[in-house]
């Protein structure tokens, strides 16, 4: 529907971060539990996950024009912020680029991360799903990409730490999407 309608307003109420190794199934429709494989990162702060897409268009010059004669894409920037508030085996790795958490046999109770001296690539899958009230929801997967930037950790004793990045989606494929939105929502009316 064209025009001012109220009812087509959306407020992420609910949502939650969700992460997977490449290649894992990804989820078709909004019912139901994610695929297996899927692993919900927890809380995160009030300011949610902030989703900017920006295209760099470059303008072709000519020496018989002021203006632009054409104007070409150079660049498809895609990103998802945000800050997660738990801290445990699969969001100190997601944080950090990569490794594992290992479980020292000898001691119970006692765990060790080894952040790389040489950082590598490690590619994953990321869901984000939000409601808004019990007839909406929304699920954006981006079926490739990474953390490219984390911001710096505040230890501090009136604060929880924050683990907050930056998710960049990357090309799966020519023909596969950047980020598949899958959405309940009657504001759409498309045959």
């Amino acid at each position: 529907m064209t025009g001012p309608n109220s009812q087509e307003i959306r407020v992420a109420g609910r949502g939650r971060v969700l992460t997977a190794s490449l290649g894992i199934a990804e989820p078709t429709t909004v019912e139901g539990e994610w695929p297996t494989g899927w692993k919900d990162l927890g809380y995160t702060t009030t300011d949610g996950v902030k989703l900017a897409h920006k295209d760099k268009i470059d303008p072709i010059d000519t020496w018989q024009s002021i203006s632009a004669a054409r104007l070409v894409h150079s660049d498809r920037d895609v990103t998802f912020k945000f800050q997660l508030l738990q801290i445990n085996e699969d969001t100190l790795p997601f944080f950090h680029g990569g490794g594992e958490v290992k479980s020292d046999g000898a001691i119970s109770g006692i765990y060790t991360y080894a952040m790389a001296s040489n950082p590598r690539l490690e590619e994953r899958m990321l869901g984000v799903e939000f409601t808004d009230g019990s007839d909406v929801v929304y699920r954006l997967v981006v079926a490739r990409g990474q953390v490219t930037e984390t911001t710096e950790l505040s230890l501090v004793r009136n604060a929880p730490v924050k683990l907050g990045v930056t998710f960049t989606a990357l090309a799966a494929g020519p023909d596969t999407p950047l980020v598949t939105f899958i959405m309940k929502d009657p504001s759409f009316a498309v045959a």
